[in-house]
């Protein structure tokens, strides 16, 4: 009965369904790499520092960087040695957008059923402060942002387009604005996502059916802080990197304190965090090891990772 509406998503080029089926992804990495790691929540240089001797330590090849604080958090010479320590390691470095609604003067956002507005712009002038936000940091040699607002993702695409903010510039939809099916996918993919966040907890055969609509990397908690759910999933995570490639597997932590926004108050506490996510990361990759050891991971300076320029 439900056979026209899935023949009109099929001629949309979206699945008409969930591939139930799980299929093996055909997509890849440009250098033909099916995973990478992202260490996300790394939240200043000296946390960014402790997951680089923390990955040596606990043999973990880290591709991705990203923080939740944001660019605005963050003074010039901190932002410059992250990414300092990114360019040096041959790592992407992601940081948040900084203004957002979460942390303006309205109400709304306070209310059970407005926190989905958390991450957004609220009226012209934070979306004039978020453009502003995102200029200072690739000014400073920044190439990877995180969004989490359709209106900004779209903005950006159009200065990337006229010349104003970088064309090698990656902007990364946050877990805040997620993907949670094929159709949204495309939108932001339409709209200007890089790389993609997918809703936390979508089932193997949903987010195998979100891989048959884009090419886009997808960026997948396969850790879920307790905010969004505490999910645990490690040992569908060679499944994952089969079905959904080219995939980012995301490391948050359950059972943690929620740190934004964070700063030197805070330090000791991010460092510790970001460690231990390093270390939930080994027991992803002894997961892939043990259940897919032939998944082709990712050399460090791949050339499309947005690596910060001088």
């Amino acid at each position: 009965m439900m056979d026209r509406t899935r023949a009109f998503l099929q001629q949309l080029g979206l699945p008409g369904t969930d591939a139930q089926s799980l299929p093996d992804s055909p997509r890849r990495f440009p250098n033909g790499a099916q995973y990478r790691i992202e260490i996300p929540s790394t939240e200043g240089p000296r946390a960014l520092q402790a997951v680089i001797e923390a990955g040596k330590r606990y043999r973990v090849t880290i591709h991705r960087v990203s923080q939740g604080s944001g660019i605005m958090l963050m003074t010039d010479d901190e932002i410059r040695e992250m990414l300092r320590i990114g360019r040096d390691h041959g790592m992407e470095v992601s940081l948040f957008v900084g203004p957002r609604a979460q942390w303006d003067i309205g109400a709304q956002v306070k209310s059970p059923a407005g926190s989905v507005i958390a991450c957004g712009q609220r009226g012209t002038e934070q979306l004039v402060y978020a453009i502003e936000d995102i200029r200072r940091g690739c000014d400073l040699g920044l190439r990877g942002v995180l969004i989490a607002d359709p209106g900004l993702l779209w903005v950006v695409r159009e200065m990337k387009a006229a010349g104003e903010l970088p064309p090698n510039l990656v902007v990364k939809t946050s877990v805040q604005l997620p993907t949670a099916n094929p159709a949204s996918a495309r939108v932001w993919e339409t709209l200007g996502a890089g790389t993609l966040n997918l809703s936390v907890d979508l089932t193997l055969a949903q987010i195998a059916g979100i891989r048959n609509a884009t090419a886009l990397p997808l960026d997948v908690y396969v850790e879920v802080p307790d905010g969004f759910g505490g999910f645990v999933r490690h040992f569908e995570v060679p499944e994952l990197v089969r079905t959904a490639a080219p995939v980012y597997v995301k490391l948050g932590l359950r059972n943690s304190p929620d740190i934004y926004p964070c700063g030197t108050h805070l330090e000791g506490t991010a460092i510790a965090l970001s460690v231990e996510r390093v270390r939930r990361a080994r027991i992803a990759l002894d997961m892939i090891e043990r259940y897919y050891p032939e998944a082709a991971t990712s050399e460090v300076g791949a050339s499309d990772l947005a690596i910060p320029e001088p």
